[in-house]
């Protein structure tokens, strides 16, 4: 599964999930969140797992927070469906991520799931709390990706994520530093945060590119008009890509340390981004 849209969809109506699961999109998340109300969680928890059962290990759900009334309802019903990912919310820290992991492994085995065949995103800096252990490295061998969380964790602080010119309030940016960093130190995709207002196309494009430019694989969309400017972003252009096959072939091919390309050097380092880049490349495109 690529991880440069990813588009949320309420999990209490089918209609709405139909629409996504055709809008194009890399991944579709179905909520049982924020999305949902208090009263239609349980019968929105049923409508996922008979969504899920239409389309085994396509779809990502994102269940209640640990702590929650919900959380472990949200994992019995849904795990046993065989979602591609379970994305947590309100992560805390790699203990949350431990704990789901455990937790999945038994559900998978009680319901006749492969066992690893259930991924985790994690939903990394929507708390203060969160930011103060962010060591994901080795914790489980599930995790697929962090996602940064601006909204929630500005409401944490009790600020505005956005300045009026687009840019981030200085804590929030600082955050989204450090999970850029966890996830790659982790070795996992690091995915952005949504862009909040889907009339404001000039404004995602900034912040998109940006991303890409940051390093994150990825963007969480809020409406399907997002997604073509989000997956543009982070497609690398063609030109990228023949750079990125042809330090490939002269490194990983000759077995050699280092070499010269375009008269510049290249060595160990451009190898590792080189794979990178054909990893987020067109199919087609790739070696």
């Amino acid at each position: 599964m690529r991880l440069r849209s990813l588009l949320f969809a309420p999990a209490d109506s089918a209609r709405k999930a139909e629409k996504a699961v055709a809008s194009g999109a890399d991944a579709v998340i179905l909520d049982l969140e924020d999305s949902v109300a208090p009263a239609a969680k349980d019968e929105a928890r049923g409508q996922a797992a008979s969504i899920l059962r239409d389309r085994p290990d396509a779809l990502i759900v994102r269940i209640n927070p640990r702590g929650t009334a919900w959380y472990l309802d949200d994992l019995a019903a849904i795990v046993p469906a065989r979602p591609a990912a379970i994305l947590l919310p309100k992560c805390t820290s790699p203990a949350d991520l431990a704990m789901l992991a455990g937790q999945i492994d038994v559900l998978e085995a009680a319901g006749g799931v492969p066992a690893g065949s259930v991924g985790v995103l994690l939903l990394a800096t929507e708390t203060a709390e969160s930011l103060r252990d962010m060591n994901y490295a080795g914790v489980s061998p599930r995790l697929r990706a962090l996602c940064f969380g601006a909204e929630d964790l500005s409401a944490d602080l009790g600020i505005v994520p956005r300045r009026p010119d687009g840019t981030l309030a200085a804590p929030v940016a600082a955050a989204r530093d450090r999970l850029l960093i966890a996830a790659a130190a982790a070795g996992v995709a690091a995915i952005d945060t949504p862009f909040p207002d889907p009339r404001d196309p000039a404004g995602l494009q900034a912040e998109t590119e940006a991303a890409a430019a940051d390093g994150f694989s990825g963007k969480l969309c809020i409406h399907p008009g997002q997604l073509e400017a989000v997956t543009a972003a982070f497609t690398p252009a063609p030109e990228r890509v023949a750079w990125a096959r042809e330090v490939v072939r002269l490194l990983e091919g000759s077995g050699a340390g280092v070499a010269v390309l375009d008269g510049r050097m290249i060595d160990i380092a451009h190898l590792k981004l080189a794979r990178r880049v054909l990893a987020m490349a067109p199919e087609g495109s790739r070696p």
